[in-house]
């Protein structure tokens, strides 16, 4: 193969590695928070999904509605935490696809 062709397929190789490692990190993100006082805590997905809730004992201090609205406020939390990552596999992923390619391969010198 020539030089420019070998090029060529190196940097089509190396985008395509960009966007398999980016799905695979896209699949393991997981944003997680936990209370301060440490009674709920909360995992979601990278689609903030809900996967993973615990509630300690000292969520018995609080009232029903008090935990309510500290599972929701620490779902936001942690979605927001998953979304957060998912930005950042997502410019990681960018970059790959603008960086600048040596050379000037299938295209014209101008």
């Amino acid at each position: 193969m020539s030089a420019e062709m070998d090029a060529l397929v190196a940097a089509a190789t190396n985008k395509l590695e960009a966007l398999e490692a980016a799905l695979y990190n896209l699949k393991n993100v997981r944003g997680r928070f936990t209370a301060e006082d440490g009674s709920v805590s909360v995992e979601v997905d990278s689609d903030g999904a809900l996967v993973g809730l615990d509630l300690s004992e000292a969520v018995t201090s609080h009232s029903p509605a008090e935990v309510g609205q500290l599972i929701i406020w620490a779902c936001q939390q942690a979605a927001q935490n998953a979304g957060e990552q998912r930005s950042e596999v997502v410019a990681t992923l960018n970059s790959a696809f603008t960086a600048p390619e040596s050379g000037n391969v299938g295209g014209r010198a101008e």
